[in-house]
């Protein structure tokens, strides 16, 4: 992607952006005085860990059991900064995970001063098996190449467009990943084209509503971030907006494919355009994969 193309998407992105912050100040309007205070000062730093089971009948019998840890969505930079991205490290280390999986928009549009303390940060974090990573439509508001560094020196495998063997218990699996839907140029084919028709795979994609292209491919498990569970949610209506690619697939888990495709979408760390969560607090997964 030339120069100018680059800079003309971040317009557009920024542009996007603006109109969705715009829609999520009428939910937040709508929020007594009480409920906005909450929501800024309290529920964004009330943490989360989510534990989820998946039954997988794909999964190799050396992979059951394993545990995978998966954030989303830090948006370093705005409202989130290198001491609780350390804090964040600790927790995740207390979860003692055999894999952790990154799934985009690591800054919210630059990497900045403390970029130093960021890698810091990420190196912090330790998996038995390995680390990975994918970008998200935020990391590319600059340079995605700086991005993509800064989190490939905290110790974790960026994954454009690529995919990385892992094995365990004498069984062998693949995670890959693709470049950002909104951003970037995902190809899926290309993310798992060493894998062969009976081998595992699992997908890293920024944003869930990828599943579509997914399902059609050799993929039995999709992480995703990107939508931040809505952000805010009213009780009964559920999200006031989402982003683009995040239409579909907003929360939690879902099944595609006559369950041929597994999806999980967490509801990030941090937070962009308004420094709020209401009724959707930030989100680490723990995922136990278990052979069906």
């Amino acid at each position: 992607m030339d120069l100018s193309t680059r800079k003309a998407k971040r317009k557009l992105s920024r542009r996007t952006f603006l109109k969705k912050s715009a829609l999520t100040a009428a939910g937040i309007i709508a929020l007594p005085p009480t409920a906005y205070g909450y929501a800024r000062y309290a529920e964004r730093r009330w943490l989360e860990v989510n534990k989820v089971t998946l039954s997988l009948p794909r999964l190799p019998q050396g992979m059951d059991g394993i545990r995978i840890v998966q954030f989303s969505d830090v948006h370093l930079g705005f409202h989130y900064d290198a001491d609780e991205l350390f804090r964040l490290a600790e927790t995740i280390n207390g979860l003692q995970p055999d894999i952790i999986c990154f799934t985009g928009d690591l800054v919210d549009y630059e990497i900045g001063k403390d970029g130093v303390r960021y890698a810091e940060a990420l190196a912090n974090m330790k998996a038995a098996l390995g680390k990975f990573s994918v970008l998200g439509n935020h990391d590319y508001f600059n340079e995605s190449a700086e991005v993509a560094g800064l989190l490939t020196e905290g110790g974790f495998r960026m994954l454009r467009n690529d995919l990385a063997a892992v094995q365990h218990g004498g069984s062998t699996m693949w995670i890959a990943g693709v470049e950002d839907m909104w951003m970037g140029k995902p190809d899926v084919k290309e993310a798992t084209r060493l894998a062969k028709p009976k081998d595992f795979v699992m997908l890293l994609a920024h944003c869930p509503d990828f599943a579509d292209v997914a399902v059609d491919h050799q993929v039995d498990l999709q992480l995703s971030g990107h939508t931040h569970g809505g952000q805010v949610r009213i009780p009964l209506l559920g999200h006031v907006v989402t982003p683009k690619y995040g239409k579909k697939y907003v929360i939690g888990g879902y099944t595609l494919g006559d369950h041929k495709l597994q999806l999980y979408v967490n509801r990030g760390i941090g937070v962009s355009q308004h420094p709020i969560r209401f009724l959707c607090r930030p989100e680490l997964t723990v995922l136990t994969l278990r052979q069906a």
